[in-house]
């Protein structure tokens, strides 16, 4: 079976920093793939927070993740300090994507060590039905780009 390749945006919009905590850590002695998935969670919280955002209220809706995928690299390990940068991109009637490409440094050079995706699906909760994506959300997490 082949194994999963994203292919990451150019630019990304928003970096934040998290470290790696003792309860990240799996009888491996490395970050656990649940944890990865809680860290993304919480970049991605991060990034909406910057725009105004959270997923209760994405602009008048709500967010569901419909799908994730996570491409591991590198491990992590306790006191790490992961680097994320984050961006959505592939916005359409519905739904969006949004793009994290985590880096820490290990002996002193920048290395990637886990790439993910997450679908997001604008819904309207009150009537339990998908919603479109805003177009104030569209032009606002499509602004400004920053280079990595």
């Amino acid at each position: 079976m082949p194994r999963i390749k994203l292919e990451l945006p150019d630019s990304f919009s928003f970096l934040t920093t998290i470290p790696i905590r003792i309860t990240d850590i799996n009888y491996g002695g490395h970050a656990g793939n649940d944890s990865l998935l809680s860290i993304i969670h919480e970049a991605r919280i991060q990034f909406l927070q910057q725009q105004g955002y959270n997923e209760q209220n994405f602009a008048g809706v709500g967010l569901i993740m419909s799908d994730v995928a996570i491409e591991f690299k590198k491990e992590l390990f306790y006191g790490d300090i992961i680097y994320i940068a984050v961006t959505a991109a592939a916005f359409e009637r519905v739904s969006f994507d949004i793009f994290y490409k985590l880096d820490t440094f290990r002996n002193g050079n920048l290395v990637t060590v886990a790439t993910a995706k997450t679908g997001m699906v604008c819904f309207n909760y009150a009537i339990k039905k998908v919603a479109p994506v805003p177009e104030e959300a569209i032009r606002k997490l499509s602004e400004v780009k920053k280079e990595e």
